[in-house]
């Protein structure tokens, strides 16, 4: 028989990390994001008004299953909304349970949100792999705990296949860009020595775990002289309301053998980067950004020519470009992959029915519109 623990402390959650720990290399397309190390660091941050309530599946004695939620309250047109959701706040591309479990994981976590004290407005569940990982699961789960979902599609994310030989690869894409490609390569080097240099330590378990901040401080320094620093997200690597969070998860990264950091240097100088997380394999681009004068030489776009073929030397299965600026990634893509976002909306929950009537008049207004 399943049963629920659920934890409302970090001070108590670290009693867990072991198991955390063990469950995480089970999941079927786990990223660093799902890890302990990472909800610490952003709870240190960002915990601040939000609440955790994370839930370990027991079987017997035995945890099968973590599912990490959180509360937090947002700003909507109809007043403070309280969100039971994930604790990913934008930074990746998809998120869901951690095991080898997920259905039973999610059932019982369902189950138990339903049976207890409802702190929250709505459950939004965004960033979910419905297609390549979560199969309906979560959908199913929230029905048969009577809390039935509406499911949207949210993002997009571009991302490469990596399992193949890169002349493969190479030969499969446009002409044309194949082209561009070379060119950019070819008056890069015209300029001077061009040095790729990628950063990837195994870990502290290792014995691999420095953070390299020499590099680190590169990467700064092109994204506060890139078109990042322009920028209004604030997320950033060089924006002040991020940076000193994203310092410290870059030497969790380090001792968790999940960092990646990827640049170019032109006459020993850096003119671009590309700023990675990466997990069994699998490589999210988190941030990148090039040297605003030499971005007509094509900096941009020869790192990601000699990362994307690294890549596939090394034996990397994806490399996800991210969600984000979709048009100047299309070029190098083997496939979208669609994230979608669960909603249920509490009938005893007044605010949460006005944010779902709003967004049925705005989608019958957009249907309205497109058959004019």
């Amino acid at each position: 028989m399943n049963h629920v623990l659920e934890i409302n402390e970090l001070s108590e959650l670290r009693e867990h990390q072991l198991p955390w720990n063990g469950l995480l290399p089970q999941t079927r397309g786990a990223s660093f994001f799902q890890s302990f190390a990472w909800l610490e660091t952003y709870w240190r941050h960002f915990g601040a008004g939000q609440r955790l309530r994370v839930l370990i599946v027991y079987s017997d004695a035995r945890p099968i299953g973590i599912l990490p939620l959180v509360v937090r309250r947002d700003a909507s047109p109809v007043g403070p909304l309280r969100r039971l959701t994930y604790p990913l706040h934008g930074w990746g591309g998809f998120y869901g349970p951690i095991g080898p479990n997920p259905t039973a994981t999610l059932l019982a976590g369902m189950r138990h949100v339903a049976c207890t004290a409802r702190d929250w407005d709505l459950i939004d569940l965004p960033w979910i792999a419905r297609d390549r990982v979560d199969r309906g699961r979560t959908r199913r789960a929230l029905q048969q705990a009577g809390m039935p979902a509406s499911e949207l599609p949210y993002e997009q994310s571009a991302q490469v296949d990596c399992r193949q030989p890169w002349e493969t690869y190479w030969g499969c894409l446009k002409s044309h860009w194949r082209t561009n490609v070379r060119r950019a390569v070819s008056r890069l080097a015209k300029q001077g020595d061009v040095r790729y240099v990628r950063y990837r330590p195994l870990g502290e378990l290792s014995g691999d775990d420095d953070p390299r901040w020499d590099l680190w401080r590169d990467c700064l320094q092109l994204a506060a002289a890139s078109w990042q620093a322009e920028s209004t997200s604030g997320t950033t690597l060089s924006h002040g309301q991020v940076r000193d969070f994203l310092t410290d998860m870059h030497e969790v990264a380090a001792r968790s053998g999940s960092l990646d950091m990827n640049l170019l240097y032109l006459n020993e100088k850096p003119v671009a980067f590309a700023y990675n997380y990466h997990y069994d394999g699998s490589v999210f681009g988190l941030r990148n950004g090039y040297d605003a004068e030499t971005s007509r030489e094509g900096a941009g776009t020869v790192l990601l020519h000699h990362a994307l073929r690294d890549s596939m030397a090394r034996g990397d299965s994806l490399y996800d470009l991210g969600p984000e600026y979709l048009s100047s990634k299309r070029q190098w893509l083997t496939q979208l992959e669609q994230s979608y976002r669960l909603l249920h909306y509490p009938l005893a929950a007044p605010k949460a029915q006005l944010v779902r009537l709003r967004q049925w008049m705005k989608r019958w207004n957009a249907g309205k519109a497109a058959a004019v």
